[in-house]
C-alpha cells in the first residue's frame, strides 16, 4: 500500500480515537452531573455505541496500520520512540478496557432506574467517577502518543 494513504487511514484513524475519546467524555460527564435520568440513560447509550461504531475500528487500525508504516519507512520495530508510543498504547488500552465495561454497566443501570423509577444507586456514582478518574491518564498518554509520531525523538 502506498505510504501516503498509509498515513492518511493512521492519522484519521489517531483522530477518530482522541476526538471520540474526547467527545464522549465530555458526553458522558456533561449528562451524568446534569443529574436528568433520562438524560443520563439517553447519554449512556451514546457512549456506548460512539466506542463500539468509532473507537473499536480505530483501536484496531491504528497497530495495523503504524507497523505498516514503519516498515514502510524503514523504521526498525525496536526504535526507541516506536517502543515508547506502543507501551503508551498498550496503557492506553489498559484504561479503556475498564472503561468500556463501567460505562455498558452504567448504561444498564441507569436503564433500570429509569424503567423502575427508582435513583441511581451509591454503585453507579462510584462507577461513574472511576470511568471519569481512568479517562485523564489515558487522555495525557494520547497527547504522549501524538508527540511521539510527530516529533520521532531520538532518545
Amino acid at each position: 500500500m502506498d505510504v501516503t494513504v498509509l498515513k492518511w487511514i493512521h492519522i484519521i484513524s489517531s483522530t477518530v480515537l482522541f476526538g471520540t475519546g474526547l467527545g464522549t467524555a465530555f458526553h458522558g460527564l456533561a449528562t451524568n452531573l446534569r443529574g436528568d435520568l433520562r438524560a443520563i440513560v439517553a447519554g449512556n447509550k451514546n457512549v456506548v455505541l460512539a466506542d463500539w461504531i468509532f473507537t473499536t475500528p480505530a483501536v484496531i487500525v491504528q497497530p495495523v496500520t503504524g507497523v505498516a508504516l514503519a516498515m514502510e519507512e524503514g523504521w526498525p520495530l525496536d526504535t526507541h520512540w516506536i517502543l515508547a508510543s506502543v507501551a503508551l498504547y498498550i496503557f492506553v488500552g489498559a484504561c479503556w478496557l475498564p472503561v468500556v465495561w463501567l460505562q455498558m454497566q452504567m448504561a444498564r443501570m441507569a436503564e433500570a432506574c429509569l424503567e423502575s423509577g427508582e435513583a441511581l444507586p451509591p454503585r453507579y456514582k462510584r462507577f461513574f467517577w472511576w470511568w471519569f478518574a481512568l479517562g485523564w491518564p489515558a487522555f495525557i498518554a494520547m497527547l504522549g502518543i501524538f508527540w511521539l509520531m510527530v516529533d520521532k525523538p531520538q532518545f
